[in-house]
């Protein structure tokens, strides 16, 4: 079952596949309130974070697994791949590559998204990455 469709999240998935963070001027509010503790508050602190996040996987891509929409909420689950072969959250460029999941909640007003939640399995990526060792420590790497 294809998931339905929102505007604001399209554009989101958009930018997310073209690697175009001023598409953010399109669906995220200027005072974006941002529940993460990645990404301040506002809309150039969402820009300026996905330009950095670009850099650290250029070839970034991402699939929509899901959207649910009620009221003036919208709740998408996505999964991001792409090659760590730049600098990622301050992580040097290791070559491996990455798949990291996303659970998306935001709130939209006037057409634009406003405030954001979100749940990452960033353990996971920092481990395929190499900053974090598996889960079982180092006897489970073989």
């Amino acid at each position: 079952m294809t998931p339905p469709e929102h505007p604001l999240v399209d554009l989101y998935v958009e930018m997310l596949n073209t690697h175009k963070p001023d598409l953010v001027d399109r669906f995220v509010a200027e005072d974006y309130v941002n529940h993460n503790d990645f990404v301040a508050d506002g809309r150039e602190a969402n820009r300026q974070f996905w330009t950095a996040f670009f850099t650290g996987l250029p070839d970034l891509g991402v699939t929509m697994e899901d959207l649910i929409i009620s009221g003036d909420r919208v709740v998408g689950r996505f999964i991001y791949r792409g090659i760590h072969t730049g600098d990622l959250l301050g992580i040097p460029a290791s070559g491996k590559p990455v798949e990291m999941r996303s659970i998306d909640i935001w709130r939209v007003q006037n057409g634009m998204f406003v405030e954001h939640w979100d749940e990452l399995n960033l353990m996971q990526m920092f481990q395929q990455i190499g900053a974090l060792p598996p889960l079982g420590g180092p006897e489970t790497q073989a």
